[in-house]
């Protein structure tokens, strides 16, 4: 990101912060709707988000961590949404597997089972595997973008693919008629 934009919007330019979020926005959807599983609910949070990179943005010390801030930003309010909507209704709309490359070898079954699986993750495992295997962020990235320790942050995506395959493998045992794994 050109770090003279970003000082200029810091100054309160505001043809610059469009400048800066026009080009920061695609990813900070993807991100979203990865998380809320929502076009409308994506929509809201980025906006809801570029309305708080807007107003705190004076406070940003560092220009070059504009990135990593404004997914920190972000990753808060899809977190307060998934507060709000679990207060709501007992049932989430999470993180999605569609439009991840393709691989012809997995069957649409096993997309859905994947799909089915991801959904029953805790919040903070999705939010680390789409920021992990979507946004190519390296683990320190993702520490300062969930303020958590590494540590945390290797651990939530070990724990998360570890359910993930043991979703995937209850699935594929054969059932009785009974329905019990044979």
């Amino acid at each position: 990101m050109d770090r003279s934009l970003v000082e200029q919007a810091q100054r309160g330019d505001r043809e610059a912060f469009t400048r800066l979020a026009f080009a920061m926005s695609d990813r900070l959807f993807a991100v979203a709707h990865r998380i809320l599983r929502d076009f409308d609910a994506a929509g809201d949070a980025l906006q809801v988000t570029l309305l708080r990179m807007w107003q705190d943005l004076p406070s940003l010390n560092d220009p070059t961590r504009i990135e990593a801030w404004s997914y920190r930003l972000l990753v808060r309010v899809c977190y307060d949404q998934l507060r709000k909507q679990r207060r709501k209704a007992p049932v989430l709309h999470l993180l999605p597997l569609d439009g991840a490359v393709e691989d012809p070898a997995i069957s649409i079954a096993e997309r859905e089972q994947l799909e089915r699986a991801f959904r029953q993750l805790p919040s903070e495992q999705r939010a680390a595997i789409v920021l992990q295997y979507y946004r190519d962020l390296t683990l320190p990235e993702i520490a300062e973008i969930l303020q958590v320790p590494v540590g945390t942050v290797r651990s939530r995506i070990h724990y998360a693919k570890r359910a993930l395959r043991a979703a995937m493998e209850a699935d594929a045992r054969p059932t009785t008629r009974e329905g019990r794994t044979a």
